[in-house]
């Protein structure tokens, strides 16, 4: 049995009788105790998914109707909410915290028949790009364990690209998708913001956060955005997609589109060189497929990275104010302490990342400082979006590298935050300005990923998905060897 298999053809393999369901969650079971341990992708297993499984092939062989995933096993990023189960957002603060209710997206799968196999590790509060964060322990790269898997949803690149899951729901701010899908070779895409409901995320920055699906192939993702997107009384941000089909038509290619090739994501001095090559090379296999490539400049780019940790720092100091150990928190003897130094010794459970994006939130936009800081960063914000509306005025598409490098080694950038934040430079576009973005598997070089970024304007996430796939079909990488 292949465990490596994607989406459609588990279903397939399903409805052909080549599998039951018992049998692959079974193995995939195993996979998780067989390579976990290294790879450290999960911080918790659903120890009901046998019992999960065994109930959906007794429907299959009543012919009741069965959900469109057949009970494919998908993991979920700890800070997405299911019933019941701990939430811990990889932070001892939540480490006992049991979520009262189940986040939209969750249940949208459970209707259709998916079985959740685990929650997976991620940055502290979704806040990095390496999972390096985690008060857990990072999870390793596939690919070569000394390097970091990216970040936040580095667990959820993990468990699919080391064939643990079929696919995960991940949650990207920043990049927080397509940084892992990229530095793990798989599929991540972040949503149109408000085409997936934010019910049952755990907030980090609710102004541009997304959760989005992390999978094997393009139309795997397509698979699952169509039942997880559309809208949800819960979150009044969610938008009416009119019943999408996004598998229809994917593979339409673009033949005839303009894509834009953003001067300032594509710099020589910002990209390494392996990278800069593959990037040419994915623009001239665009242009071989019959679109027209040119370069194009966003001004704001360069002070993208600014804005972002500016407006995203304000919103989590302002979203972690709850963690004061009362309403959320762990046990805390109160005993001999005054209110300010008991919230004070409480949140000491934090760890850096976290404290350090919550001590800049309540600084840049205090008194006195606002105008400096955050309300330039808001100035930035609006310009960049302005900038993105013209220029799809003229292009289908935007593209650029995921990320400006390869994979890196732990503890090789975590002590400077200042190089460490600007291996965001490329992703944080699509989520100030609430606009779609893939990033596609495109090499492997020195045995480490490099992933292509290919942006489109609001909603356009059929034609985006037909752009990734066409792309997609020309590339035939080797599989993990874990």
């Amino acid at each position: 049995m292949d465990l490596g298999i994607s989406a459609l053809n588990y279903v397939s393999g399903i409805k052909n009788n080549e599998f039951t369901v018992e049998e692959f969650i079974s193995k995939s079971l195993e996979r998780i105790n067989e390579v976990d341990k290294n790879l450290h992708a999960f911080l918790q297993i659903n120890d009901v998914a046998i019992k999960n499984a065994k109930e959906i092939d007794a429907k299959i062989k009543s012919n009741q109707d069965v959900g469109k995933c057949y009970g494919m096993p998908i993991s979920v990023k700890d800070n997405i909410c299911i019933s019941g189960s701990k939430t811990t957002c990889a932070s001892k603060v939540l480490e006992n915290f049991i979520a009262p209710h189940t986040s939209t997206v969750v249940s949208k799968l459970s209707s259709e028949d998916a079985i959740m196999i685990g929650k997976t590790n991620l940055d502290e509060f979704a806040m990095g790009l390496s999972t390096e964060f985690s008060a857990y322990g990072p999870s390793k790269n596939p690919w070569n364990t000394d390097c970091v898997p990216g970040g936040s949803s580095g667990g959820s690149g993990v468990s699919v690209a080391a064939n643990e899951c079929i696919a995960s729901l991940g949650s990207d701010t920043g990049g927080s998708i397509r940084n892992p899908a990229s530095f793990c070779s798989i599929v991540g895409l972040k949503p149109t913001y408000g085409l997936v409901s934010r019910y049952g995320l755990v907030s980090y920055a609710n102004s541009i956060e997304q959760i989005g699906p992390m999978t094997k192939t393009v139309k795997d993702s397509a698979f699952l955005l169509n039942i997880i997107s559309g809208i949800d009384p819960n979150d009044n941000t969610t938008l009416d997609n009119k019943d999408q089909d996004y598998l229809s038509n994917i593979d339409e290619g673009v033949s005839g589109k303009k894509i834009g090739v953003v001067t300032e994501m594509t710099n020589p001095d910002g990209l390494s060189t392996d990278v800069l090559n593959a990037t040419n090379d994915a623009i001239k296999t665009f242009e071989k497929l019959g679109a027209n490539c040119e370069h194009v400049s966003l001004q704001m780019v360069p002070y993208t990275v600014a804005a972002y940790y500016t407006i995203t720092s304000t919103e989590a100091g302002s979203n972690l104010a709850r963690y004061d150990n009362v309403r959320y928190g762990y046990e805390m003897d109160s005993s001999g302490f005054e209110f300010n130094s008991y919230i004070s010794q409480a949140r000491s459970k934090f760890g850096p990342e976290v404290i350090r994006r919550m001590i800049l939130g309540g600084f840049v936009p205090s008194a006195g400082h606002a105008g400096k800081y955050f309300l330039k960063a808001l100035k930035v914000k609006s310009k960049l979006i302005t900038e993105i509306k013209h220029v799809f005025e003229k292009f289908d598409f935007l593209i650029s590298p995921t990320v400006p490098i390869q994979p890196f080694k732990f503890g090789e950038k975590i002590n400077d935050p200042v190089s460490f934040m600007m291996v965001d430079m490329n992703t944080v576009t699509a989520n100030l300005t609430g606009i779609p973005a893939i990033s596609v598997p495109y090499k492997i070089t020195n045995g480490l990923p490099i992933g292509i970024q290919i942006m489109a304007n609001h909603l356009e996430e059929n034609s985006l998905l037909q752009a990734a796939y066409a792309l997609e079909k020309t590339v035939d990488l080797p599989e993990v060897s874990i």
